[in-house]
């Protein structure tokens, strides 16, 4: 059974080093699977499975890289901005895949 991030990862199609990032951790954590104690990690698990439950697999790894209304949602990760990250999500959820600015 494959660990909370390595299923986050997959689902976002993130690297290694965005993985370690957004989790603000190191590669020994993620394989050793010691991220027990990161609150972040099954919130976002469960956003991004609500999200590519909506959309799709595909279309989730896209959008993660795509400009929206309020940036990239990498960009928001990647920062743990999570509170930007999970408004991204709920526009994906209830508006779709919108792309570029504007609201």
């Amino acid at each position: 059974m494959d660990s909370a991030a390595v299923l986050l990862m997959g689902q976002l199609g993130l690297s290694d080093e965005e993985l370690c990032a957004a989790l603000d951790s190191n590669p020994i954590e993620i394989i050793s699977d010691s991220l027990d104690h990161r609150p972040e990690l099954p919130i976002l698990l469960q956003l991004t499975e609500e999200a590519q439950a909506c959309v799709g697999p595909e279309v989730l790894k896209l959008w993660v890289r795509t400009e929206g209304p309020s940036g990239r949602p990498i960009e928001h990760l990647l920062a743990r901005d999570f509170g930007a990250f999970e408004s991204a999500v709920v526009t994906l959820v209830e508006r779709g895949f919108v792309i570029g600015g504007g609201s």
